[in-house]
């Protein structure tokens, strides 16, 4: 059995090794390549498949027999699972720059509006004027706004996404309510800004927390030495024998 295990192995680490092949380019490159992190998902994508394979042949090469086939197998699933549920760094990356840019891009968005531009006229300005997956986001939604689709229909869309629920919510409603769409805005921003500033402070207080254990375990031996143990040698040299 460890001929075939080991062969496995091998072949599963190749596979991982192995990098992507680019595609043959048929004519010249139109723009920037849309693919320019792939070989790192690609990887993470191979690396998911093969996880329970791995796991199935290592339990099965160390526990052997009957047993250690049921183990692997039971093991595989747990792998799989485990590994479908796991966030690629990529999106956690993605996800974390829309909750950071969403404030200043409702903020932006806001002082447009308030200057007097339309909805989409202003988030096409807020888009082109940031970087970044949210304004890249919002910048869709002003081109579906240009192309004459309802707005609610594309501010309800906006909401679905999850980072920029809080403003495709705000705008789906001013449009079917027919609030000013610019006060809804300001109030958003002044929400996420308060949001912001508890987080800030719910951090802070955190950090005091954190550092009582590391500190007290840097205090602890001088403690002991500084003052337990002179204490206890004098203790000990009064006694008499």
């Amino acid at each position: 059995m460890s001929g075939p295990l080991v062969g496995a192995l091998v072949a599963a680490a190749v596979l991982l090794a192995a990098r992507p092949r680019p595609l043959p380019l048929v004519g010249p490159p139109a723009g920037p390549t849309p693919g320019a992190g792939r070989p790192t998902t690609d990887r993470v994508a191979r690396l998911r498949r093969l996880s329970p394979l791995l796991a199935l042949l290592g339990c099965w090469g160390f526990v052997g027999g009957t047993a250690g086939a049921v183990a692997g197998l039971v093991a595989a699933v747990v792998v799989h699972v485990v590994a479908a549920r796991a966030e690629p760094r990529d999106v956690r990356r993605e996800r974390e720059a829309v909750r950071r840019d969403l404030p200043a891009l409702v903020l932006l968005l806001a002082t447009a509006l308030r200057s007097g531009a339309a909805t989409g006229a202003a988030a096409r300005q807020v888009s082109s004027a940031l970087q970044g997956p949210a304004a890249a986001r919002l910048a869709g939604a002003a081109d579906r706004l240009a192309l004459g689709v309802d707005p609610v229909k594309v501010w309800s869309e906006l909401a679905a996404d999850p980072g920029l629920a809080p403003l495709g919510r705000a705008l789906a409603r001013a449009e079917r309510s027919g609030a000013p769409v610019a006060a809804v805005v300001e109030r958003l921003a002044d929400d996420l800004a308060a949001t912001g500033r508890a987080e800030v402070e719910q951090r802070a207080r955190s950090v005091g927390v954190r550092a009582a254990v590391p500190l007290g375990l840097c205090l602890l031996p001088a403690f002991l030495l500084l003052g337990i143990v002179p204490l206890v040698a004098s203790l000990l040299a009064g006694l008499e024998w």
